[in-house]
C-alpha cells in the first residue's frame, strides 16, 4: 500500500530554497536586493515573535515562529556565502565547537560539573576564546562588547551585570530604591521646567535615567524586565478588551462611555481576574 504522507522538507531543502530566492537572474527581486543591514530588523522581530508564542503557550505558533527565526539565520548565511565569507555549514560548525568547549563538564570531564556551577568557568572559557581571536580584553572597557542593538532594558541589565562583576554595584535593594526616588524627583523637576528651551531633551534624559535604575531594581530582584513588561502589556490588553466587551454587551462603545465608567469596568476586570486566580489556586 502506497504511503500518501507528504514528504517533509529538510534543512538542505530550505538552504536550496534560500539560494533560489537569492539567485540574481531567476530569484525574487525583493530577496535579491536585501542586505545584512536590511534583514537585521526582521531577525530581531522574529526573535520577539518566538518569545511571544512561548508566553502564550502556543506550541503550533512556536513551531512556525522558530521556522521564521531559522530562516533568518539561513538568510544571513546565504548572503555571507555569496560574498565568500562563510557558509551555513560554518555557522553550524562554529556553534557546535563553542557549545562543546564551553561545557567541559559534559563533554570532557564530569567531575568539573560542580566547578562549572559554582565558579566563573563559563566566563573564563569565553575570555580564552577572545584571547585566541586576538582580542585584548585588558585594553578594553569592561562594557565594550555588550551589544548596542539589544532592547534597551535588556542592555541596561547586561551593562549593570558587567559593572557589578568589577565591584561597581549596590549591595542590596535599599540604595537602589533610594536612587529610584532620586531619579523620579529629577524627572519631576525637569517636567516642572518644561517652559525652558531645552526642557524636552531634559525630560527625555531624566526619564531614561529612571528606566535605567528600574532595570537595576529588576536585576537585584532577579526579574527579567523585558518579560515583566511584556506581561504588563498582555495584562493591559486583556483588561482593556474586557472593558470593550462589557460595553458591547450594553450596546455601547468606548466613545459612548466616560473615563469614570471605563475605570469602573477596569476595576471590575481586576476583581474578576483575582477571583479566577484564587479559584485556580
Amino acid at each position: 500500500m502506497a504511503d500518501d504522507t507528504p514528504r517533509k522538507h529538510d534543512l538542505e531543502g530550505l538552504l536550496a530554497v534560500m539560494a533560489r530566492l537569492r539567485d540574481p537572474d531567476t530569484g525574487c527581486p525583493w530577496d535579491v536586493k536585501q542586505s545584512f543591514a536590511t534583514i537585521a530588523p526582521y531577525t530581531i522581530e522574529e526573535a520577539y515573535e518566538v518569545a511571544d508564542a512561548i508566553a502564550r503557550d502556543d506550541m503550533d505558533g512556536l513551531k512556525d515562529e522558530l521556522g521564521d527565526l531559522l530562516l533568518q539565520v539561513i538568510y544571513h548565511a546565504q548572503m555571507a556565502s555569496e560574498e565568500k565569507r562563510f557558509a551555513f555549514a560554518d555557522v553550524v560548525d562554529a556553534i557546535t565547537r563553542k557549545m562543546i568547549r564551553r561545557h567541559p563538564h559534559v563533554f570532557e570531564d564530569a567531575s568539573r560539573r560542580e566547578e562549572f556551577m559554582r565558579t566563573d568557568l563559563w566566563d573564563r572559557i569565553k575570555a580564552e576564546e577572545k584571547a585566541e581571536r586576538g582580542d585584548d580584553a585588558e585594553s578594553k572597557s569592561a562594557l565594550a562588547d555588550v551589544p548596542v542593538g539589544l532592547p534597551g532594558l535588556t542592555r541596561a541589565v547586561k551593562l549593570q551585570k558587567r559593572a557589578a562583576k568589577v565591584g561597581f554595584d549596590w549591595p542590596d535593594l535599599a540604595p537602589v530604591f533610594a536612587k529610584v526616588e532620586e531619579e523620579l524627583g529629577e524627572l519631576k523637576a525637569a517636567i516642572a521646567g518644561k517652559d525652558n528651551v531645552d526642557s524636552r531633551d531634559a525630560v527625555a534624559e531624566e526619564f531614561g535615567d529612571l528606566l535605567f535604575v528600574m532595570a537595576n531594581v529588576a536585576r537585584h530582584l532577579g526579574v527579567d524586565p523585558e518579560a515583566a513588561l511584556r506581561g504588563a502589556n498582555t495584562k493591559f490588553v486583556r483588561r482593556f478588551e474586557n472593558i470593550e466587551a462589557a460595553l458591547a454587551a450594553e450596546g455601547r462603545t468606548l466613545k459612548d462611555s466616560t473615563l469614570e465608567e471605563m475605570d469602573a469596568l477596569w476595576d471590575a476586570a481586576k476583581v474578576a481576574e483575582k477571583a479566577a486566580d484564587e479559584k485556580k489556586g
